[in-house]
This record gives C-alpha cells, structure tokens and sequence, in this order.
C-alpha cells in the first residue's frame, strides 16, 4: 500500500509539472482574414485599433502568449491614447461636436481580458490540437496520482477513527516547506485567473470539449476555475469519506457540500447559459452574492423576462426568508458547512491545514472588526446600488457608485475571498474568508448568536482537556474553555463543522437543535459531583 501511495504522489506530481508547463507551450497569431472578422464581430469603428493589432499579432512569428500579450494590451493602449489626445485636443478648442465623436473609438474593458479573448481565438499548436490528450496528461494524471495516494488509508489508518498522528511534525501540514510551496501556487494561481487570464488560456483550452458539451460555449477562465474546483472538492472529499468514515454526520456533510457544488454552483448555471438564460447560482445568497443589487444585473434579469423575475425574487427570498429562517432551526451550520462553495472547498481541500487557524484573542478581535467591516461595506454599497438604479444617478453623495462596486470587487471579491481566502489555506487555515472576510457569515452569525435553536453542548465532568476541539477548530474557538466549564457553545464564528465533536475522545462534545431556553450559560460552570448539579441541569 505504502508502494501505490508512492507511485500516486510521483504520478500526481508529474500531472501537475505538465498543467504548469503548458502555460509556456503553443504559438498565438492571427491573419489578415481572422483579424478582420474580429474587428467586424466586435463593431470596432476604430481604423487605429485595426492597424495597432495588425503590427502586434498579424505575422508569420511563432509568438508565445506572453509576447501576444504584451502586443495585444499595447495596442489597445496606443490606440486608446490616440483618441484621448484628440478629445484633449477639440476640448481645449472647444469644438463639443468633435471631441464627443471621439468617444465612439475608445475601446473599454481591462487590458488582459481583451487580451484574453484574442488569445483564445489565436492559438496554435499541442493543446489545441490534441485537447484529449492533453487533459489527460494533467487533469487526468492529477486525478489518478492524487486518488493512488488517498486510497491506501482506508488500509494504511487502521481501524475506523481520526488519525492525526504527526500532524505538527509534517512539512505539507505544519507550515513546512510543502506548505509554503502550496501557498506559493494557489496565491499563484489566484492572481493568473483574476487578473491575467490571457497568460492561463492554455488552461482553459483543455476544458473546452466540456464546456461545449455542457453549455454550448467555448470556456471561458471562469468555467476552467468551476471545473478545477469541482474536481478538487470531488477528490479530496474521497480523502474526507475516510478519514471521517466511523462519523456518519461528515459523510453526510461532505456529501452534502459536493452535491450543491456541482450540481447548483456548477453544472445549472452553465446549463441554462445553453438556454439561452441568465448565468445563476441558486443556493449563492446575497451579500455573499453582492452583485446582485447591481443595476446591470437588475436590468439584465428584468430583460431576461419570467425566469429573470423569478430569479429576482428568490434572490430576495432567500436573504431575508429562507436564510434566517433556516439559521433560526439549524444554525449557520445548515449554509456554511451544507451548502456552501467557499465552506465545501474549505472542507475538503483545506482540512488538512484546518489546525493552523490562530487561536489568540487578537486574532478574535481581528475577525470580529474585519468581517462586521466587510458587511457594513457591502450593505453601504448595495444601497448605493440600490439608489442609482431607481433615480438612474450615477453617484451618491458626491461618490461615484461604479468606483465603489471596482473597490469591493476589486478588494473583497478578488484579493479577499480568493487570493488570500483560498490561497493562505497552508499558512493560516482553511476558512481565512469565512472568518475574516465573508459578509454573509457575519449575517449568519449575528442570527445564530441571538437568535437560534444551534448550540454545541458540553459534558465537563467528561472532559480530560486534551485540546484536540480547539486543535482543529478551523474557526479559532478554544472549545476547550468551554468544555472545561460545561459551558455550552454559542458562537458567531461557529459553523458547525462538527469536527471538535468527532476528534473528542470522550464524547464531550455535541451538536443540538434545542429551545432556545439555556443555551448561552456563560456564568454557569458544571463540574463535579454537586448534587445542585442535576438540579440545575433540568432547570435548563
């Protein structure tokens, strides 16, 4: 066993020098012909834009994507700046008639996105030629090295029952040179796809048969990263099926969070994208969801006619309705650790790293002033959203409302929820963005905290304060204080993971839905023989 399990990481590896390697492999050019359908396609009327690109992509050169790039974005810029100088110009003749014609051949959009879109139509060469064998030679060889290398635990853990066993003394788990170089690509891979996907079009190459099939487009860097997500969950949630396989609740959960993800985030969107309607993720909440107060995706719903308004609706249901409500019942648990994207990512790719969540009061006081933060922002920027649309201004208060919605996305949507959301998993945990950063987990959370069946119970007098609950706690909670004391847990924080109660070797911990009557105890501590104690038990 211990000789596949070799044979899979050296096979895993080798997939995934492949996947990097073919970043810097194919060619990238157009023809006069191809360019030409281009231009025509996008309704340029710019004869500059025409000429700039001719230079920069139209040769027989085999260029690679990163002098594509360059000649694609300078372009633009050129061309750009001609017409900026034109409307300096007629301004400071104050000829208004010339200089508002001017506007019409300025071409908007970030520079590696236009990049990007030229670049998919420009490539030549192993990938886009052989895209099957491709695949399987890193997406393939990735998935078969990764499961011959999960597998043999079923045999190699023993009996059913966590093992962490040498968890702090591993490189890959203990912030290690494994786990630097694990942060090194994800933060990596983060920045290439947010805001540099001309140079990973390589990548979205190889999904392409399959977003074809399934959606009737070529894929885009977006499909490429739902794809890769939904293989990652499904892979390492095999590692979460046996680890967790004496505990029936995380089977359950991790089945869970796969099925929504692939199923909700993943395959119906892109299927009602073949039917020609709006791209949608049911189960995606607003403020988590925080465009969809924006006025183009209002407007586009709207002209999307029944469905569109369907969609509308729901997204407002669930916010105010369906997601209280459900908290009220469940706890927070039932969206963060059931349904959730962010939280089935966390889950399974990130549950090796989940002890690396910090536990010093600061880092309370952090997350408590930086998510509360995030939420306050987003409700300020949604109003804006909100006020624009309805008086169709196009700024509050002196503020322009996009330059606010380019800072969140920008700030919270890009760099938050997944440079450092996902990418920090090595070096400080698995739910960095659900702590720190999510603005729909502070709004779980303040329901939970003051109004909620949810708790976690404690047995104190069982508890031999071993410190494996607050070891793996990923959401920084010392369980162990509460243990200690029999104090029941009710936290904001808490999404009811479940996996203090499942590494407790004494059975302290538990999991409820109960009347809300004795759930925060903070003053009450339970240990000991008291004959007081039962009494005061049944009280509760």
């Amino acid at each position: 066993m211990k000789l596949i399990k070799q044979t899979g990481l050296i096979v895993f590896l080798i997939g995934l020098s492949i996947f990097i390697a073919s970043l810097f492999t194919g060619n990238f050019s157009f023809t006069e012909k191809e360019l030409e359908t281009y231009i025509a396609e996008k309704g340029y009327k710019s004869e500059i834009i025409k000429n700039e690109l001719s230079k920069a992509i139209v040769t027989e050169e085999n260029l690679n994507i990163f002098q594509f790039s360059s000649g694609v974005i300078n372009a633009f810029e050129n061309s750009n700046k001609h017409y900026n100088a034109l409307i300096s110009k007629y301004n400071s003749e104050k000829n208004w008639t010339k200089k508002g014609e001017q506007y019409q051949y300025k071409i908007g959009g970030k520079p590696h996105s236009l990049s990007f879109e030229l670049a998919k139509k420009a490539g030549k060469g192993f990938i886009t030629e052989n895209t099957g064998l491709a695949w399987f030679l890193t997406f393939g060889l990735g998935i078969i090295g990764a499961l011959m290398f999960i597998v043999p635990d079923v045999v190699l853990l023993g009996k059913p029952g966590i093992k962490n066993d040498g968890i702090f003394l591993s490189a890959a788990t203990n912030r290690g040179w494994i786990g630097w170089f694990a942060f090194i690509f994800l933060v990596t891979f983060y920045i290439l796809l947010y805001f540099y996907p001309d140079l990973i079009v390589n990548w979205v190459y190889l999904v392409d048969p399959i977003s074809k099939f399934i959606s009737g487009n070529t894929a885009s860097q977006w499909f490429l990263y739902g794809f890769l997500y939904c293989v990652v969950m499904t892979v390492m949630a095999v590692r979460m099926y046996i680890k967790y396989r004496h505990n029936k609740y995380q089977i359950l959960r991790t089945t869970s969070v796969l099925f929504f993800q692939i199923v909700f985030a993943f395959l119906i969107p892109e299927i009602l994208v073949r039917f020609e309607k709006p791209w949608y993720d049911f189960k995606n909440a607003f403020p988590l969801d925080y465009d969809f107060f924006f006025k183009w995706n209002i407007d586009e719903l709207i002209a999307s006619g029944g469905f569109g308004l369907f969609i509308l609706v729901w997204g407002i249901v669930l916010t105010i309705v369906v997601v209280p409500v459900m908290v009220y019942f469940f706890g927070k648990r039932w969206y963060c650790s059931w349904v959730c994207g962010c939280g089935g990512l966390a889950e399974t790719l990130g549950d090796p790293y989940r002890q690396n969540s910090s536990k010093t009061l600061l880092s309370w006081r952090v997350e408590r002033i930086v998510i509360h933060s995030v939420l306050v922002f987003v409700l300020v920027m949604t109003g804006f959203a909100l006020y624009t649309f309805f008086t169709e201004a196009n700024q509050v208060l002196g503020i322009k409302t996009q330059t606010i919605q380019d800072i969140y996305g920008f700030l919270i949507g890009s760099i938050f929820a997944g440079v450092i959301g996902t990418g920090f998993y090595p070096i400080f945990g698995n739910r960095v963005w659900c702590r720190f950063g999510c603005p729909l987990a502070a709004y779980l959370g303040f329901v939970q905290r003051f109004k909620s069946r949810f708790r976690i119970t404690t047995n104190g007098g069982q508890c031999i304060s071993c410190g494996n609950c607050s070891t793996y706690c990923e959401q920084g909670i010392d369980v162990r204080s509460y243990a200690q004391k029999g104090e029941n847990i009710v936290r904001s924080s808490c999404v009811g993971c479940g996996v203090c109660s499942a590494v407790c070797p004494r059975g302290v911990l538990k999991l409820e839905n109960g009347p809300e009557d004795g759930r925060i105890n903070p003053t009450d501590v339970l240990l000991g023989n008291d004959v007081d104690l039962m009494n005061l038990v049944n009280k509760k």
